[in-house]
């Protein structure tokens, strides 16, 4: 992962650039983390998906473009319809980091509950 959390931007093998944005600003936003908890059931057209929000579809839309530069969806074009779904294994990118700071946070549990005991 890149220290600045930031967009990395790719060139391809056939020369176009794409970006791919950073695992943690697809899951930033609580509209986009609940699109996602949506899409982890099952995939979902555009208009489908939107039906579940009361926001407008361009909004939907915005999300969905910002989850797909993450790698948090795949989007598929099925005739006249594009299906969205989640790609919940990007998110072990999130889990390895709040994983490498699991044992600070055993440790000031530890010391917590210690000093507790020292004042009953």
């Amino acid at each position: 992962m890149h220290p600045s959390g930031c967009i990395y931007i790719y060139l391809q093998p056939n020369g176009c650039i794409f970006m791919r944005r950073d695992v943690f600003q697809g899951i930033a936003d609580p509209t986009r983390r609940a699109i996602l908890g949506k899409l982890a059931k099952e995939k979902l057209n555009l208009t489908t998906l939107t039906d579940n929000f009361d926001i407008s579809r361009q909004s939907v839309t915005k999300h969905i473009k910002i989850l797909s530069e993450c790698g948090l969806v795949i989007i598929e074009k099925q005739g006249r319809d594009r299906y969205i779904s989640a790609r919940p294994e990007k998110l072990s990118e999130v889990a390895k980091w709040i994983n490498q700071y699991r044992s600070f946070f055993a440790e000031s549990y530890d010391r917590l509950d210690d000093y507790l005991k020292t004042m009953e």
